[in-house]
C-alpha cells in the first residue's frame, strides 16, 4: 500500500521540542556547495550494499535521495539515503547492526513517520545521511517526487543549484548551522514541489 495523495501533500512542521535526541555529531559536515561529483552514484551503491549486508530481510527499500542523486546538481559532500524498513519503531532489530556498519545513531521523530536518524561514523572518506523510515512513508514519497522533477526540469534544477549556494553563502556569513541553511532553501523547494505536484495531478 501506498501513501495516499492527501498524505503526500499534508505539511509536516518540525517541532523541535519533539526530536529525541540519542546522540550528537562529533564534528559538523561542511556547508560547502561543490560542483557534481561523478562519483557520488557509485558512493551510494557502496552504502546500499553495506545497509543490506547489515539489516537484509527487514529492508523494504534503500533510495538515494537528495541532491547528491540528481546528476548535475551541485551539493554538499554528503551522500543521503532513505531506508525503509518494515518497522522502523523496532529499534532492537536494527540499531545495533547498523551501528556496526559504522553509521551513528543520532536522533527519532515518531511523529515525523517514526522518522530515525543515522550519520557514518566520523572522521570518513566521505559523509552519509541514513533516514530510516517506516512503510508506505509520504516523505519518501515526497522525496522521490521531488528528485524526479528535477531530472527532468533543468529550470527548477538551475534554480534550486542557485538557491542552495545562496543559502550555503548566507549560512557560512552568518555562522549559522546546517539547519539554519535548510531552512533558507524550505519555501524554493516547496515551490517546486508545487510544480511537480501539479505535474502528476495531485492539485489543480
Amino acid at each position: 500500500m501506498s501513501p495516499t495523495v492527501a498524505q503526500i501533500l499534508a505539511p509536516y512542521e518540525c517541532k523541535i521540542e519533539l526530536v529525541e535526541r540519542v546522540a550528537s555529531r562529533t564534528v559538523e559536515p561542511s556547508i560547502t556547495i561543490i560542483e557534481p561529483n561523478p562519483e557520488w552514484p557509485q558512493r551510494f551503491e557502496e552504502v546500499k550494499e553495506r545497509i543490506q549486508k547489515a539489516l537484509g530481510a527487514l529492508i523494504l527499500d534503500i533510495a538515494h535521495t537528495g541532491s547528491t542523486s540528481v546528476p548535475g546538481l551541485p551539493a554538499k559532500d554528503i551522500i543521503d539515503v532513505d531506508l525503509t524498513l518494515k518497522d522502523a519503531t523496532d529499534e532492537a532489530s536494527y540499531v545495533k547492526p547498523l551501528e556496526q556498519a559504522g553509521f551513528r545513531f543520532l536522533l527519532r521523530e515518531p511523529r515525523w513517520h517514526q522518522h530515525r536518524f543515522f550519520v557514518e561514523n566520523w572522521p570518513n572518506a566521505y559523509h552519509v545521511n541514513v533516514h530510516v523510515w517506516g512503510p508506505d512513508s509520504p516523505e519518501v514519497a515526497r522525496h522521490r517526487i521531488f528528485r524526479d522533477w528535477l531530472l527532468k526540469t533543468p529550470a527548477d534544477r538551475e534554480l534550486y543549484a542557485k538557491v542552495k549556494h545562496e543559502a550555503a553563502e548566507q549560512t557560512a556569513v552568518a555562522g549559522d548551522s546546517i539547519n539554519d541553511y535548510t531552512d533558507r532553501k524550505e519555501n524554493t523547494i516547496q515551490e517546486i514541489l508545487e510544480r511537480a505536484f501539479r505535474d502528476l495531478g495531485y492539485i489543480e
